[in-house]
């Protein structure tokens, strides 16, 4: 075996591989490897935050068919711990977000599993009717929806500007 392949990071060969192949391959792996050790640093650095600043508003969010009105501090339920995703989809918004659908997605079918941990649910700007006009649209039957219509917390929340793009 030639030098060059003598001396890489692992033993583990595809067949006829070439000897510049395996040379980029061990380089882009060394540059995963440190990429992965950088999110470990950033997300180390993550966990070591200090509290944020306290909710001042227990907003009023709009849920289910009749929009009932619930509130932020009673979405938390039995749990410590609220997962309130902010779904990018605002009243002038012809559709929602593509990504944020896409990601709904799978956490509709992850909150049982989820919610034995945190409590979940997703929020968006549009009126609830709209909001639940998507889920049924995407099959979503698990997932607690909420509208933020009436409140400012996607604005307060960075989810929309003064203008409400």
């Amino acid at each position: 075996m030639p030098e060059s392949v003598r001396h890489t990071i692992h033993d583990v060969r595809f067949p006829n591989e070439s000897t510049e192949y395996r040379a980029a391959r061990d380089k882009l792996l060394e540059a995963e490897i440190a990429l992965r050790r950088q999110i470990e640093t950033v997300a180390a650095e993550r966990r070591a935050l200090p509290p944020g600043g306290g909710v001042t508003d227990d907003y009023m969010f709009q849920e289910g068919d009749d929009a009932r009105s619930v509130k932020l501090s009673e979405l938390f339920g039995d749990k410590s711990v609220l997962l309130l995703y902010s779904y990018m989809y605002g009243p002038a918004m012809a559709q929602p977000c593509p990504s944020c659908t896409s990601i709904l997605d799978g956490l509709d079918g992850q909150v049982h599993h989820i919610g034995q941990r945190v409590a979940i649910a997703a929020v968006a700007r549009s009126p609830i009717a709209r909001v639940r006009a998507i889920a049924r649209e995407r099959g979503w039957r698990r997932l607690r929806l909420l509208s933020s219509a009436t409140n400012s917390y996607h604005r307060d929340y960075h989810g929309e500007d003064a203008k409400g793009d």
